[in-house]
């Protein structure tokens, strides 16, 4: 087996240099030693910036936690307002399937126009009414999803408050 392909002579060329460069560098007589003020700034920088880390850190962990409570209130909001446009459908075309049955009944012309006239004007009022629903419920959606923005700020500005 040549030298190459054996692990073992392999691995002692690179330890045996190792050992050459020590024993050089011990001879020289360097004082490798980290003088104790340098040693203490370090630490010291190492200390400051750990809790500058674990600081920002919980700042990023409030934030995420504030971004999942926006966008879950968000879609909370969405969900409902897709049931309040679902539920206005419903009266509506329910509306509509009343006229028709009352239309089927009707006697004559005279009282087909006053079906439709009640219809349409009972409509109109339906519509206003439900547009306000909608506003309503848009504008409680988005108090809801800002909210725990709102809450970060204020935490955020006492925070500096208190650094301050």
């Amino acid at each position: 087996m040549n030298a190459t392909s054996n692990p073992q002579t392999a691995a002692e060329q690179p330890r045996k240099s190792y050992r050459d460069v020590t024993t050089q560098l011990g001879q020289l007589g360097l004082d490798a030693s980290v003088p104790e003020a340098v040693r203490a700034i370090a630490e010291k920088s190492v200390a400051q910036t750990r809790e500058f880390y674990d600081r920002s850190n919980d700042a990023l962990d409030a934030s995420v936690a504030t971004f999942e409570k926006t966008f879950d209130a968000a879609g909370q909001g969405a969900a409902a307002f897709n049931r309040k446009i679902i539920d206005i459908a419903q009266r509506n075309v329910n509306s509509g399937f009343d006229l028709a049955k009352s239309l089927a009944g009707a006697k004559n012309l005279s009282e087909i126009v006053e079906l439709q006239a009640a219809y349409w004007q009972k409509l109109l009022g339906a519509l206003t009414s439900q547009a306000e629903e909608v506003r309503a419920l848009s504008t409680k959606m988005a108090a809801a999803a800002v909210e725990p923005l709102k809450e970060q700020v204020k935490r955020g500005v006492n925070e500096l408050r208190k650094a301050n």
